[in-house]
């Protein structure tokens, strides 16, 4: 009774046997297409340009494409002409128009161009669906040049359609509707593997680009992680991204993108250290604010005063919870006041800066009434922020702690081991769990502390779970002995400032290490692969993103312009099509020169897996699904003929 309750419910959908026979040949003519293409790129760290080029360019694919296409056809500056069309049509559209007497015959050839490409990268998709990703209004024309034959009337009609798309003004917005859709179609599935805040200025921009995508999932990042407590009210989550991002001079995205109201924080950083120079929080100037230029030494101020109550609202979060193992961080109470020095691990260092007049040394992780204010003040911007709440609505609805997609394991940092290699149980609320168990309740209660914090297991205030997973040794998304917040700031000796990884980094480069985790997540190491970020890969020390005995690939690379002097990169992206996986090693993003022009270094591109045989899309996590849509149809198409449910004309 329950399946023909539900096949009822399918035959509203197809009401005769000739419907569903329809819909049954259309899916099984699909899953007999190729495999699409997925992309993989992880710690974008809010660097907007460059991660739009990465998706728009295909990560050098569609320059490749175009190069298999008008190899004997086109000149090399020709096809690099017709990719920078593609990669930033607007603005390749308007250096042309400023330039060419022939703006008309150049929109003609380049829609003929286009459209040519665009056949290659529509052909692996049935033709419904790559309608589904033209844009409106302009979808009938575009299919219908995709479509047109050599036949002497069809060229014709074919000429026609281009020509009257020109005489009517329209051939701009045609060109970059062709441009969007090429791209669009080259990337069928993304995948963003952790940390798109912080450091870059802006994540607002990436998020906003990422909602109007046609296939994207997450894999939460420690930096994603911390936001996403803060959108929760929580103090000490606020307080870490605040600070970050204020010493990375990011004041137009918190304050114009995100509408976060800094003017309290401003106002008691100047009262409080009106004479302070601050020279240990001045900015890392990496771009400029556009409408909020805050001056550098009111940046210093304000950074100083958000980490001192940083350090307080951790000491709070700390005390509630021993279970995190977190006593390591509590330095406010071991400054020596007369001696100037901070006892760290046992051992005393000179402070750098000792004037803390707001902490008080018989009780220094109490709130001054003025922090209390201040820190009220920005919870109250937070949790009202629309354009945040809706950014961390979206890592909720199309993200996870990991992710097991077509056969691969997706997570951001690490699993807790022990130093033998074995699978750490971690207490949380209250619960030890290790290995997969561990993620899975760990997702579940970092969904509940958002949405209903009620009926989550947590103690403390809602959010103290992500500050956990932000900088705890035992967390999954952090994996290392401890954060050195205090001690950058305030301690010269750069020995304290060390950061030591937990042993999954110690043993990254064995198979069995990889083995092991492929196991407990139920994944075959034979064909499986881990795909992580969080650890830049250091090119130029020799180090390698292939680790686990070929099993993980590590592809952090230096998106992140802070990063890439570490690096000697600026990025990988992991690309998994239907014939293999292939690694694309980029260079640093160039900007918009004055003359309009710009310079597309091709990443490097290296062939990493090679599948035994082409994977089509019956061999996918969707394909199962269509596969079972199709014995669904079969079954409704049995019940008509049995007469168990009456067809419809």
């Amino acid at each position: 009774m329950a399946d023909i309750k539900y096949l009822s419910r399918l035959a509203k959908e197809f009401p005769n046997q000739r419907a569903a026979k329809a819909e049954l040949v259309n899916l099984r003519a699909i899953l007999a297409l190729p495999k699409g293409t997925e992309y993989f790129l992880s710690d974008i760290h809010g660097e907007y340009e460059a991660f739009r080029h990465m998706l728009k360019s295909g990560s050098g694919t569609i320059k490749r494409r175009i190069d298999e296409r008008f190899d004997k056809l086109l000149s090399d500056k020709e096809r690099e002409d017709l990719a920078a069309l593609i990669y930033d049509a607007p603005n390749e559209i308007a250096r042309r128009k400023a330039d060419m007497d022939q703006f008309e015959s150049w929109c003609h050839t380049s829609i003929y161009r286009l459209i040519e490409i665009m056949k290659v990268f529509s052909s692996k998709y049935s033709r419904s669906r790559v309608r589904r990703r033209l844009p409106q209004y302009m979808g009938y024309a575009i299919d219908e040049l995709l479509h047109a034959g050599d036949e002497e009337n069809r060229m014709n009609y074919y000429s026609e359609i281009i020509n009257s798309i020109i005489e009517i003004g329209s051939g701009e917005e045609f060109i970059k509707a062709l441009a969007e859709t090429i791209w669009r179609l080259a990337i069928d599935q993304l995948h963003i593997i952790g940390d798109i805040f912080d450091r870059g200025s802006h994540p607002d921009r990436i998020m906003d680009f990422l909602m109007e995508f046609h296939d994207v999932d997450f894999q939460w990042g420690n930096h994603d992680v911390v936001w996403m407590g803060a959108a929760t009210g929580n103090w000490a989550c606020i307080t870490n991204l605040l600070r970050m991002n204020i010493s990375y001079n990011n004041f137009d995205m918190l304050e114009v993108g995100y509408g976060i109201n800094l003017r309290p924080l401003a106002t008691f950083a100047e009262h409080v250290y009106g004479d302070d120079e601050c020279k240990g929080f001045w900015p890392h100037i990496i771009d400029r604010n556009i409408y909020d230029a805050i001056d550098d030494s009111l940046a210093a101020k304000m950074h100083k005063a958000i980490a001192i109550m940083q350090f307080k609202a951790e000491g709070r979060v700390i005390s509630m919870h021993p279970e995190y193992h977190l006593e390591k961080r509590l330095l406010l109470d071991k400054i020596d006041f007369e001696k100037g020095t901070v006892n760290v691990e046992g051992k005393e260092y000179p402070m750098k800066d000792m004037n803390l007049p707001t902490v008080d040394p018989k009780n220094p992780y109490a709130f001054t009434e003025e922090e209390e204010e201040v820190l009220n003040a920005l919870e109250a911007s937070f949790v009202n922020s629309e354009k945040l709440q809706a950014h961390i609505r979206f890592l909720y609805s199309h993200g996870a702690l990991y992710s097991v997609c077509n056969g691969n394991l997706l997570f951001h940092g690490c699993m807790p081991i022990d130093d033998e290699g074995n699978f750490i149980p971690v207490e949380v609320n209250g619960v030890k769990l290790s290995g997969k168990r561990l993620m899975d309740y760990l997702d579940d209660q970092v969904r509940k502390a958002y949405f209903a914090p009620d009926k989550s297991e947590e103690t403390g205030r809602s959010g103290d779970l992500m500050w956990f997973l932000w900088l705890g040794g035992d967390s999954p998304l952090f994996g290392k002995e401890k954060m050195t917040t205090f001690e950058r700031l305030f301690i010269e000796d750069k020995a304290t400032h060390k950061e030591p990884t937990r042993p999954y980094y110690k043993y990254i480069n064995e198979r069995w290490l990889a083995e092991n985790i492929l196991k407990e997540f139920n994944l075959d190491p034979a064909t499986a692969r881990i795909l992580n970020g969080h650890v830049p890969v250091k090119i130029k020390n020799g180090e390698s993103p292939i680790k686990g005995g070929g099993l993980i690939y590590v592809i952090d690379g230096g998106i992140s312009k802070a990063y890439q002097k570490t690096t000697g990169i600026a990025g990988y992206t992991l690309i998994y099509n239907s014939r293999g996986m292939i690694l694309a090693e980029h260079k640093p993003y160039q900007p918009i020169k004055p003359d309009g022009t710009q310079e597309f270094t091709a990443p490097s591109m290296k062939i990493v897996y090679t599948l035994p045989e082409r994977k089509s899309i019956i061999d996918t996590d969707s394909g199962k699904r269509l596969a079972e849509q199709v014995e669904d149809l079969l079954e409704l198409i049995q019940a008509f003929k049995e007469g168990l449910i009456k067809e419809e004309y």
